[in-house]
């Protein structure tokens, strides 16, 4: 599906994710710290952006199946995303990339049941998690 007509193409690569769930917060503040060169932006599948470009891609934003990464008009979910997400971070985190050694009818059965019981493994937060002054113009 074409992206252009949302805001987030001028943006370069976007994260959508659950800013409920606490793994999926935790993991959004620990892109922000890391990503030195300021390469990707983020979006809540809450928020008016994240939950048009999920429906965009055939998700429901109010029972998502994966995070997602919008990346030169590329879509990636799963642990593809994930992957992709730490390779752009650089060394050390680059290095987890030697997952993908493993198919992704490996990986993503796994992906998917974490994130089936995110909520009861790591929590679901009362309201959204909403980032620091500093990296409020990375979310969109």
């Amino acid at each position: 599906m074409e992206t252009d007509s949302l805001p987030h193409e001028a943006h370069g690569a976007v994260i959508l994710f659950d800013a409920e769930c606490v793994l999926c917060s935790a993991n959004a503040k620990f892109v922000l710290k890391h990503d030195k060169k300021g390469y990707f932006r983020l979006a809540s599948m809450q928020g008016g952006v994240g939950s048009a470009i999920y429906r965009e891609h055939g998700m429901d934003p109010a029972d998502p199946i994966s995070l997602l990464l919008v990346e030169n008009g590329v879509v990636k979910q799963d642990s593809d995303a994930v992957l992709s997400i730490y390779e752009a971070l650089g060394l050390p985190w680059r290095l987890l990339t030697v997952l993908r050694a493993l198919p992704a009818g490996l990986r993503d059965p796994l992906y998917r049941w974490v994130a089936r019981n995110r909520y009861r493994l790591f929590g679901k937060r009362q309201t959204c998690w909403l980032p620091p002054p500093e990296y409020r113009d990375r979310f969109l």
